[in-house]
């Protein structure tokens, strides 16, 4: 079926008169829009169904969200069978997010499902932390995360809290496309939402500094600058940290009016410097230790602090999980919590210091694939085995406990502003620690190297990058012998030296490749799940021995980094 017939079909009466109307015009103005909107389904990835908004089945809609959500209404009513469902429903910021939060609770109550909805915008986490503090069968969160304004998306979480994994996630998808528009019901029944706000952000908020919190030492004199970026955290984070004994926290008032259009930066993602500028100015000039900003939907945070120069610096993902996993498990050892029995969590993308980490502190390190629905997996597949301390993964995530099964930056802003607090009263930087933290382990650094590739040529480029990469492996980087090829998609792993490949079955399968050299660098390829991008993730390692030697041995590794995008060609 062409594309033009594709959308022909959305002319029917199926579809409201709006969504008609928009579908002729695209047709009628030759639109190159027309394309993209309906080449293909919206799929899953790791962080759910994600895209621009619009009409199509290509786009995300009333449609597209009615499907997936009749879908996972049959997919439930098939597996609670004879118990009184309920589905717990949060939504960020965006354009129409609130209206798609009441579409998709009209939809599922239409199917007898019970909803708890929030009444307003809220982080994910506590959508995460509301499935399990309400017993729920499950949850959906309409987000985009960082994405530019047009997109918009949708999360769904199981009974434990943490997004869906096989087999849910792929019963799901089949019951999803086997739905067909005029199936979907989307006639509601209000007798079944239960509306919840303010008072569940007193038990989420509370449960966030129990799980965060080890000593009060320096809380009242530790200078904070916090931004929501327009986000959702403005609902929780500056009252946590108040309640939490933090009394010296200045907002970016600009920027804690939540939406949708993010008017003050040009993309709402705290790992990129320029988010966070409008912060960094009021820490210049209120003298502030710490900066912390947040994503739309509250689960990312970046954390920017002063350097060895005094200057106020991003630090990258792995950098903040570093300082953060670190100084919980020496927690964790001084309180006699430790007996071997621990672990923390990790993905295949992430730096491979937490290895390091946890053979020091005596705890085991699982690694899953990108995205922390795996994280949440480990924890429920070890749920009373082992017991997980924390997780992370480079891209600005953090969880402490197993409370919240996704990555939460409300805990994690209380964990890290408690570090931040007790250096202070130390007569030292929270950078300074982290350099303490590379003389035991070596010190890592990371780059991350992102080529945008949109619409289908995009996506077809993406996927031919894949093959080179994959049928091509580069023979050295940055002068160093490629001495491993990691193959998730084939799963498997080819030893150069031994010209053989061995199985490696303990990761489901997944289109990423990983290249390891006889020097320790470690390279990672793959394809966004949620962007039209393709994603290259270097880290290098070099010893390091005393404060002195950090500046200089960070340029170097910096370079080292240019010379392997070089290498691999990525312009």
């Amino acid at each position: 079926m062409t594309t033009l017939e594709k959308a022909k079909l959305w002319l029917s009466d199926t579809f409201d008169k709006e969504t008609r109307d928009a579908v002729q015009f695209l047709i009628d103005s030759n639109s190159p829009d027309l394309e993209d909107s309906f080449y293909r389904e919206l799929e899953f990835g790791t962080g759910g169904m994600r895209g621009i908004m619009g009409v199509g089945t290509n786009r995300l809609n009333k449609y597209t969200l009615g499907q997936a959500t009749q879908g996972l209404a049959n997919y439930m009513l098939q597996q609670f069978q004879g118990e009184e469902i309920s589905v717990a429903i949060a939504y960020d910021v965006r354009h129409n997010s609130k209206e798609f939060g009441k579409l998709v609770a009209d939809v599922l109550t239409a199917n007898g499902i019970k909803v708890l909805l929030f009444k307003n915008h809220r982080p994910t986490p506590e959508l995460s932390f509301t499935v399990r503090d309400k017993k729920c069968n499950g949850g959906i969160v309409l987000t985009a995360s960082h994405n530019p304004p047009e997109y918009n998306g949708y999360k769904v979480y199981w009974n434990d809290g943490a997004q869906i994994v096989p087999p849910h996630d792929e019963a799901i998808i089949n019951e999803v496309y086997s739905v067909k528009f005029e199936e979907i019901k989307f006639e509601g029944n209000d007798d079944l939402i239960e509306w919840i706000g303010e008072e569940q952000d007193d038990v989420y908020i509370d449960t966030c500094i129990e799980n965060s919190t080890y000593q009060d030492v320096g809380k009242g004199n530790l200078n904070i600058v916090f931004t929501s970026i327009h986000g959702t955290t403005y609902t929780t984070v500056p009252q946590a940290l108040e309640k939490a004994g933090f009394k010296k926290v200045d907002l970016v008032k600009e920027q804690m009016i939540p939406s949708g259009n993010f008017p003050t930066v040009d993309s709402p993602n705290p790992e990129e410097p320029a988010a966070l500028e409008m912060a960094m100015d009021l820490a210049k000039i209120t003298n502030a230790d710490i900066v912390i900003g947040t994503d739309p939907d509250g689960d990312r945070l970046g954390i920017a602090v002063r350097n060895l120069e005094g200057e106020i610096q991003l630090l990258n993902g792995n950098q903040c999980n570093t300082i953060l996993t670190y100084y919980i498990l020496d927690q964790w050892k001084k309180q006699g919590r430790i007996t071997g029995k621990e672990f923390i969590g990790s993905t295949i993308v992430t730096s491979d210091i937490f290895f390091d980490i946890a053979e020091k502190f005596g705890v085991d390190c699982k690694v899953g694939l990108t995205g922390f629905k795996w994280i949440g997996k480990m924890i429920r597949d070890f749920e009373g085995e082992e017991k997980f301390v924390c997780g992370g993964e480079e891209s600005f995530g953090f969880m402490t406990g197993d409370f919240v099964r996704d990555k939460d930056s409300c805990g994690s802003i209380i964990l890290a502003c408690e570090i931040a607090a007790w250096c202070k009263a130390n007569g030292k930087t929270m950078y300074e620690y982290l350099i303490e933290i590379y003389q035991e382990t070596g010190m890592y650094y990371e780059g991350l190297i992102n080529i945008v590739k949109k619409g289908r040529d995009g996506a077809e480029e993406i996927q031919n990058m894949m093959k080179n990469f994959r049928e091509n492996p580069p023979k050295e980087l940055a002068g160093s012998l490629v001495e491993e090829v990691k193959d998730f998609k084939e799963q498997t792993n080819y030893v150069v030296s031994e010209n053989k490949k061995h199985v490696m079955d303990d990761i489901p399968k997944s289109n990423v490749l990983i290249y390891y050299t006889q020097d320790g660098t470690k390279v990672c390829v793959r394809p966004s799940g949620t962007e039209p991008k393709i994603k290259f993730y270097v880290s290098v390692k070099e010893t390091i021995t005393s404060k002195e030697d950090f500046e200089e041995t960070l340029k170097a590794l910096e370079e080292k980094i240019e010379e392997i995008r070089k290498d691999l060609q990525l312009n």
